[in-house]
């Protein structure tokens, strides 16, 4: 097997079929349409209209421009445009797919990743009401410890540190001893 095939298979290995159909559910129903009957989920995706128009439903005027014809380089600006403007609502760097992942159909399982991240920056923003996908993010649970008993917890060794209270494996014997036989 070839290496680039090989890399083929891991890649689609990721994906799962659950997920990229979350996904696809949460895009028809802040859009309020339907994909079209017959046509994979990725073949939908594929010109970025679609990623366009739903980051235009969440932030309106986020892409405000949206190419619907001009060729491949006109829709991958879509894609690009996407990716920016999804950047800007607050989704991280490492979340968002490279083009070509979406374009030539590298890595799906990144795109529905990025779709997810998205999905979970609407929690975030005040101004959605509509749906949301996956998880809700945990929420920052900032403490402030005043001096004694910071003090107090430089005295404790964590558990980290390699002592578990005293226990130590001394004399345990795991396995049978070694025999060390000299001549004959």
């Amino acid at each position: 097997m070839s290496l680039e095939r090989a890399v083929r298979a891991k890649i689609a290995s990721k994906r799962n079929p659950q997920q990229d159909q979350e996904a696809q559910e949460w895009i028809e129903s802040v859009l309020g349409t339907k994909f079209p009957k017959g046509e994979l989920y990725e073949d939908v995706l594929k010109d970025g209209q679609v990623l366009c128009q739903l980051i235009n439903k969440l932030k309106p005027g986020a892409v405000p421009k949206i190419n619907s014809s001009g060729g491949q380089f006109k829709m991958m600006e879509n894609i690009n445009n996407f990716q920016a403007a999804i950047k800007a609502y607050g989704v991280n760097d490492v979340d968002v797919f490279q083009t070509v992942d979406l374009w030539e159909k590298k890595d799906i399982a990144q795109v529905t990743n990025t779709i997810f991240a998205l999905g979970r920056q609407t929690y975030k923003d005040p101004n959605w009401s509509g749906p949301y996908l996956g998880p809700k993010p945990a929420d920052e649970n900032k403490r402030d410890f005043d001096e004694e008993t910071l003090a107090a917890g430089k005295t404790i060794i964590g558990l980290q540190a390699g002592s578990n209270k005293g226990a130590t494996q001394s004399g345990q014997n795991i396995g049978a001893s070694r025999k060390i036989l000299l001549g004959k």
